[in-house]
């Protein structure tokens, strides 16, 4: 261990979550860092996801960092590719490429008491040692083809929506899609454009609604330029209509019912047929799966060349998908819009803490964590989009930005007060959990259809229920006392700082 450098925080990946982190730790004087990231450039899940018409469903204004604003959107809704190059834009602006090491994994994290380090072990048997860890792997990073019976004898393409495979041409040939979620609805009307056939096999219809996207002129984006303040103002302005939807996406109130009639009116203008308005309508509470939000899915399933099967797949065959009512549908390729190993009990390498613990153990049954950051039993370790802090209505960079303004408040404690450790009292954990589950029971999430949001036990340990502004209030303050702080060879007596 001395013959390693020990770097004062390590971050692990290098999407907006890590760059983030790594620009605010900077701003707080916090120099010695190190991101480790497997691919070979920077961007996450917008470097990866590059199927046609990928763009992001929530505003440009809101889908950045208030700390690192960009003036320049094109678009109410950016595609993939602008977000991509605003995230290089931004890793270059703030220096951060040179704390990088691209194509370099993690295969595991342990933590050594007596040092108050954590040591990394990565693809190349290269280690990497810190005082302090911020996961930041993000939710969706890993992705697979489902398991559907005979998925292994398709003689065809097989494509997965997060890997898209550029080299193959979709133009004249026969395409089957897999679900029907927020990929689908943005990479069908792509297909059916160049497709000679477009067949769609949905499992459960989602809430769709209309997409108020429009250009940003350049004057507007001139202004914003020359008056950061204007672009602040429409910021918040978005933020607070996001932030009034939760009355009818997080909770059933009579906006819900709201919502349910906007997405029932949607459904009825753009689809004329009625036998495909009934099996476009959803049967479960609009906010208890993930809202879906198009101006042109309706009207591509409409088109000669596309077809909606709403009949359960029975099997995969050489040529194609047979479904249960026994038609085998012959296809070139087949496109796997199912998803991400969205990693609920932990991330996909092992974690090991205080006397041997394994994160992946304890999160066997369910995840939990203080504040969606900390966990017991695992000091100077700060998760970002830990248990139970997603949204059902607002931007999760909101929410990112308030998990990293609380991750820099105990890096920065640890390093001053040259701290060997700080972990969460388990009681403290216990009760903060205890509260989040309480409150979770009169959330949509809970309303009875299923989703990723929920283990397979139903427990939910993805969404946080409450407003941004709550969630946000509570990252604010960094409570001492809410840890035992563990000094080189002394405790450490608690105090209250503000992040």
């Amino acid at each position: 261990m001395a013959q390693t450098h020990i770097h004062d925080t390590l971050i692990v990946g290098a999407g907006f979550t890590g760059l983030g982190a790594a620009i605010k730790l900077k701003k707080s004087g916090v120099d010695d860092i190190v991101i480790v990231e497997r691919a070979d450039d920077v961007g996450g899940t917008w470097r990866d996801n590059t199927y046609p018409g990928v763009a992001c469903d929530i505003p440009t204004m809101l889908y950045s960092f208030s700390f690192a604003r960009n003036p320049a959107w094109s678009r109410m809704y950016p595609s993939g590719g602008e977000i991509r190059d605003h995230i290089r834009d931004l890793t270059d602006q703030h220096d951060l490429r040179r704390l990088i090491r691209f194509g370099t994994e993690v295969t595991g994290l342990s933590f050594a008491e007596d040092t108050g380090v954590w040591t990394a072990t990565t693809n190349g048997r290269r280690k990497i040692c810190a005082r302090t860890v911020v996961l930041a792997s993000g939710p969706l990073a890993d992705h697979s083809l489902p398991d559907i019976r005979g998925i292994e004898t398709y003689k065809g393409t097989k494509i997965h929506s997060a890997s898209w495979n550029h080299d193959f041409d979709v133009t004249g040939k026969r395409i089957g899609v897999i679900g029907t979620g927020a990929s689908a609805v943005q990479l069908v009307p792509e297909l059916v454009k160049d497709a000679a056939f477009v067949k769609v096999f949905q499992r459960t219809p989602g809430w769709v609604l209309p997409r108020p996207d429009v250009g940003i002129p350049d004057s507007v984006q001139q202004l914003f330029a020359k008056v950061p303040a204007a672009q602040e103002l429409t910021r918040q302005a978005l933020f607070w209509g996001h932030e009034a939807c939760a009355a009818a996406l997080v909770w059933n109130t009579p906006l819900t019912g709201l919502v349910s009639a906007l997405g029932r009116a949607h459904l009825r203008l753009r689809i004329k047929d009625k036998w495909l308005r009934r099996q476009l309508t959803p049967d479960f509470t609009p906010g208890c799966k993930r809202m879906l939000i198009s101006n042109d899915y309706y009207t591509a399933l409409q088109k000669e060349n596309c077809k909606l099967i709403d009949w359960p797949i029975a099997t995969l065959s050489p040529a194609g998908i047979r479904t249960s009512d026994g038609i085998e549908h012959h296809l070139d390729a087949i496109v796997f819009a199912t998803g991400y190993d969205v990693h609920l009990s932990g991330p996909p390498f092992p974690v090991t803490g205080l006397g041997g613990r394994s994160l992946q153990q304890d999160w066997a049954a369910h995840a939990e964590a203080h504040k969606s950051a900390s966990v017991h039993g695992y000091p100077n370790l700060f998760l970002m989009t830990g248990p139970n802090s997603g949204p059902g209505h607002n931007s999760l960079l909101v929410y990112i930005e308030g998990q990293i303004d609380y991750a820099v408040a105990g890096i920065t404690t640890i390093l001053a007060q040259n701290l060997r450790y700080l972990d969460v009292r388990a009681d403290v954990q216990r009760r903060y959990n205890a509260a989040i589950q309480q409150r979770l029971t009169k959330t949509t999430w809970m309303s009875g259809c299923s989703s990723w949001y929920l283990t397979a036990d139903g427990f939910n340990a993805s969404m946080y229920p409450g407003l941004a502004t709550q969630y946000l209030r509570q990252m604010r303050q960094f409570r001492f006392d809410d840890y035992a702080a563990v000094a080189h060879g002394a405790h450490v007596r608690a105090v209250s700082s503000t992040a």
